[in-house]
């Protein structure tokens, strides 16, 4: 149960987005179609299952190893080490979009170099990673990328269908549709991220 619960709570209950109003920054610059939020989703469960892992287990062997001086003097350079990791597991990400996909890597642009200072990737680790064993991590860290990613194509799905009528390059308000262009600008993905707030809110009310 307990297994479940790392999974499944990034997903609703401790929703990145939805809920802890993290990662914004590149939730507002990318979701402007479904291509690059899946792509950005994609980047950032990889780069969280694989830092939350190497966290928990460089803590891990640290508790075990280190004598309580050795202890809290890793403690006092927990965020740089946290940092390092991450951008290890960036750094390939990048790699790799640039070799076997340069269109998507050039569309998603700084923001996939800037996954180093996402506060979804650094809050799991400072806050859970380095206090739980490896396996709630994995989970922890799937379950907080997977919510980031449903999150993400949700908002893309009606900004790229209201502001150019397509989806996924097939039009489907036909050609007669005038596109919303607020809806591919910034101001568009906070109205439409108010919009599935306010969903939520009011579906919680009625359960309650």
């Amino acid at each position: 149960m307990a297994s479940l619960n790392d999974l499944t709570k990034g997903i609703l209950k401790e929703n990145p987005v939805f809920r802890l109003a993290l990662g914004l920054c590149p939730t507002l610059a990318v979701s402007t179609s479904i291509n690059n939020a899946i792509g950005m989703g994609v980047a950032v469960i990889f780069v969280l299952v694989s830092s939350n892992t190497i966290v928990s287990l460089l803590m891990k062997l640290f508790q075990k190893t280190l004598s309580e001086e050795g202890l809290k003097s890793i403690n006092k350079i927990r965020i740089p080490i946290f940092i390092v990791v991450i951008a290890s597991f960036v750094t390939i990400v990048e790699m790799v979009m640039s070799a076997y996909f340069p269109a998507l890597s050039e569309s998603l642009g700084i923001f996939i170099p800037l996954i180093v200072v996402n506060c979804i990737i650094l809050g799991r680790a400072e806050g859970f990673a380095s206090k739980n064993p490896v396996f709630a991590s994995i989970l922890d860290g799937l379950g907080m990328g997977l919510g980031f990613t449903i999150a993400l194509t949700a908002i893309a799905f009606a900004r790229e269908l209201l502001g150019s009528g397509h989806l996924l390059g097939v039009n489907i308000l036909g050609s007669g549709y005038q596109p919303v262009l607020l809806m591919i600008l910034p101001p568009g993905a906070f109205l439409v991220i108010g919009l599935y707030l306010g969903g939520l809110n009011w579906l919680e009310s009625r359960k309650k």
